[in-house]
């Protein structure tokens, strides 16, 4: 026979069993709930100040650097709470943009080494920047991603509901990124199972935005699809007057960013004049007007991508990169005389 306090041990043992699993399942709880709190208030927090206080600074690598630094950060509390996909959008679009910069500048090497007849320097730059539009392409790509995820696939038969000023920016900053994405996938020559029909779904997920209200930026998104896709301009439209027409509202509301699509969009038709043109224009205009304060950064970003463009059009030219004050002016310009003329008929 058992015992009486045989019993009694196996109950204490039992109890303690017990116990031990509803304290540690209540700290489990408890812990999880301090971290979707958490969570809950650092998506707010980054949501209402974080990505209003970046747009509004023009310093683009610190803004490029946060995003790199703190996407895991940020983006890790979708385990815990729901997931952060508007910020997403913007981190990823972001991300993609700092590998976009480091591979320029191993595009302007590139550049150098055949102008210099080194063609093994000229492998490896060009080896180095296929790298980083790869890493490019996909972080974009998962930018577009987390906007279908938020909204619902762009280009469907309706348009998602955008509320507020904050969910029309990130529905265009999406539509960037699917367009960068395939821009970059084919600048690298490496599949990375981004569509090709997704510059088609950008155009068509344009329409939902207000014209007028984000600087004729709706237009130039589906302007730039025409001039870039064969047969994609619908019959009695014109890409670049509908491109220029958008230039000026850009220009109005001093968030020159239209002019990075025009100017992309005529490097790769190969129209050089027309790229000269735009960036001329967007010198002048940043001279003349300064940038909106609340999208300063978006202002920056267009200026810091229109030099990139200058950049590579000085080095193949020149050998160099644009020289310091030089935006906006090129190397084949007219240079005025400095030397004295003296008016003939006036001695005579």
């Amino acid at each position: 026979m058992v015992s009486l306090e045989g019993l009694m041990k196996a109950h204490a043992k039992h109890l303690a069993v017990v116990l031990t699993a509803v304290v540690f399942s209540g700290c489990s709880a408890i812990n999880n709930m301090m971290y979707k709190t958490t969570g809950d208030v650092m998506k707010g927090f980054a949501q209402s100040h974080t990505v209003p206080f970046v747009l509004e600074t023009d310093d683009l690598a610190m803004g490029c650097a946060m995003s790199e630094a703190t996407s895991p950060l940020l983006l890790s509390f979708g385990r815990v709470t729901s997931a952060p996909d508007k910020l997403a959008v913007m981190m990823y679009l972001s991300g993609g943009a700092c590998e976009e910069q480091r591979a320029l500048e191993h595009e302007l090497r590139y550049m150098r080494a055949i102008k210099e007849l080194r063609p093994d320097e000229a492998e490896d730059a060009m080896i180095a920047q296929k790298r980083h539009l790869v890493l490019a392409a996909k972080r974009q790509y998962e930018a577009w991603l987390r906007l279908t995820a938020e909204y619902g696939e762009p280009g469907g038969e309706k348009c998602p509901t955008l509320d507020t000023e904050f969910d029309q920016f990130i529905w265009m900053a999406g539509l960037l990124s699917g367009l960068q994405a395939l821009n970059n996938e084919i600048q690298s020559t490496t599949p990375v199972g981004i569509p090709k029909n997704i510059a088609a779904k950008v155009e068509r997920g344009a329409i939902c935005l207000d014209d007028d209200l984000w600087w004729g930026m709706p237009m130039a998104i589906k302007a730039t699809v025409w001039a870039m896709l064969p047969g994609a301009e619908p019959q009695g439209e014109n890409a670049w007057e509908r491109l220029e027409a958008a230039d000026k509202k850009g220009e109005k509301k001093r968030v020159r960013l239209t002019h990075v699509l025009h100017a992309l969009a005529a490097y790769t038709k190969g129209d050089t004049e027309r790229v000269k043109a735009v960036i001329r224009k967007h010198a002048d205009a940043v001279k003349r007007r300064p940038s909106r304060p609340d999208y300063k950064m978006i202002d920056a970003m267009a200026t810091y991508n229109l030099t990139s463009l200058s950049d590579r059009m000085w080095t193949q030219a020149t050998g160099h990169r644009t020289p310091v004050g030089g935006f906006g002016t090129f190397w084949d310009d007219v240079k005025e005389s400095n030397v004295e003329t003296v008016d003939l008929d006036d001695l005579l």
